[in-house]
């Protein structure tokens, strides 16, 4: 029995409901659940409005037999702290979600016993795919032992060229932080990063200089400053430059934690920050950020971004259209004070 707007009065809401109410054919509603099919996107929109309104559940165990998907995703992660792999995992969770897909998270710590073993219990729940992410830049093996699974890796690429990569554009995030400090009059822009063995240390320094080079500028010191990941580095890094190349007019830093190190430095100085010299970091971390006095000019990696990106290209890979390669997202620049 439904009422005269074509809502049903009572009960569980059936596809037949769904259809009815978007204008479509059962199977065409269907399609549009399921995620296959080729429709107009506002046709699988009117579907997905008539879901909501009607609060229709679809079956999922009748899905799973009739499609041959378990309709779960494994988001597994190396990243034990979260500062990074949380805001990609989280992203990815929105994605999937609007497709009505439920996510298994594992964490590995860092271990690879401890992968391969959440990795059995993923195929073993016959999952439809995986994204997996971490807590660096730096490429990583990718996953053995895995046939016809599709896998999406996302912040930290495969080092197969031939897997589907999603990572943040650091050399368009350097760029972003040289050209705001060039626009602001900063000609003696010195860098200062964490340890040269990391990914994402060595290529923002390298994207730095080529970009400074660019404009016929070197690094106020002449060389960058690898070393930690650290406040206490960015205070140590401070004092070093100033000794070194005491007209220096801005620091670029390769995270908000030397950044807001810096600033402690330049603030027990007497320098002025930004008159006397502006700082920018980068990862736009707000517990670094905007804790920092003043709060900091930063570059945001669009985490979020990447993980709902890698879910999409693992969407479009369960559907037997893969992506591989690497894929890129823009950061962007985030001006505060300290700048």
């Amino acid at each position: 029995m439904t009422s005269a707007a074509g809502i049903p009065s009572a009960g569980r809401a059936k596809l037949a409901d769904v259809a009815a109410m978007a204008g479509v054919s059962v199977g065409t509603a269907s399609k549009a659940l399921n995620g296959g099919g080729r429709m107009r996107p506002e046709t699988r929109q009117r579907v997905l409005d008539a879901v909501e309104a009607l609060g229709f559940r679809p079956n999922q165990h009748a899905q799973s037999l009739h499609t041959g998907r378990s309709w779960t995703v494994g988001l597994m992660t190396t990243d034990g702290i979260g500062r990074f792999s949380t805001p990609v995992l989280l992203g990815a969770e929105d994605a999937l979600g609007a497709g009505k897909i439920s996510v298994l998270l594992c964490d590995t710590r860092g271990d690879a016993i401890r992968e391969q073993h959440h990795l059995r219990n993923l195929m073993d729940r016959r999952v439809d795919g995986i994204i997996v992410t971490g807590r660096r830049t730096d490429p990583r093996p990718p996953l053995t032992g895995i046939e016809s699974v599709p896998i999406v890796y996302a912040l930290s690429p495969s080092t197969d060229p031939a897997d589907t990569s999603v990572v943040s554009d650091d050399q368009g995030g350097a760029h972003l932080a040289v050209d705001h400090l060039l626009a602001t009059g900063r000609t003696r822009i010195a860098h200062v990063t964490g340890p040269e063995h990391h990914a994402a240390a060595r290529d923002r320094a390298r994207h730095t200089i080529e970009h400074l080079e660019r404009s016929s500028l070197p690094l106020a010191t002449g060389r960058v400053h690898f070393g930690e990941w650290s406040e206490a580095w960015g205070r140590r890094a401070a004092d070093a430059v100033l000794r070194t190349a005491p007209d220096t007019d801005a620091f670029f830093c390769g995270n908000d934690q030397i950044a807001r190190g810096v600033t402690d430095t330049l603030r027990e100085r007497g320098v002025s920050v930004p008159g006397d010299i502006a700082v920018v970091g980068y990862d736009n971390w707000d517990t670094m950020a905007l804790a920092s006095r003043p709060p900091l000019t930063t570059i945001d990696m669009n985490l979020a971004e990447i993980g709902r990106i890698a879910a999409l290209r693992l969407l479009e890979a369960i559907d037997a259209e893969p992506a591989p390669g690497l894929h890129t997202v823009p950061c962007r620049l985030v001006v505060r004070e300290s700048s």
